[in-house]
């Protein structure tokens, strides 16, 4: 819905302080596992039967073979149907190279991006199962 309802006064919570986690869903634990650490060096914590990929104060909680989280979103989230954009601390050119060097394909960019932030340079790429990753710059 847009149009002349937008900007409207920011109306938050009291106790709302930032996002905590997302759900994601993979196909296969051992190369999500190895790729979420790899490429975006999470910190992959076992979890019961399954895992959690932490980043920081931030975590994907990760539905998988085995684990499928209760309650779900309806329909549930499913193997490569998730879109994500992850802060690079650096020049996007580094971002780039670090996908090259991993033999990550780039599947678009660098390309200007407006993100939480505010502009930013993006470049997009998938996670084994195919969701949309995005690593994004600020400088």
């Amino acid at each position: 819905m847009r149009g002349a309802e937008y900007p409207r006064p920011r109306l938050v919570p009291p106790g709302v302080a930032a996002l905590d986690h997302c759900v994601i869903a993979v196909s296969d634990w051992d190369r999500s596992n190895a790729f979420y650490a790899d490429v975006l060096g999470a910190e992959v914590v076992a979890r019961g039967d399954g895992y959690v990929y932490r980043f920081g104060g931030n975590q994907l909680n990760i539905h998988g073979p085995g684990v499928a989280g209760e309650p779900n979103a309806e329909p549930p989230v499913v193997p490569g149907g998730s879109d994500l954009c992850f802060v690079w601390d650096g020049p996007i050119e580094a971002a780039v190279a670090h996908l090259t060097g991993l033999d990550v394909p780039i599947e678009l960019g660098p390309v200007p991006r407006f993100g939480a932030r505010g502009d930013g340079t993006s470049v997009y790429f998938r996670d084994p199962d195919g969701s949309l990753l995005e690593y994004i710059a600020y400088n």
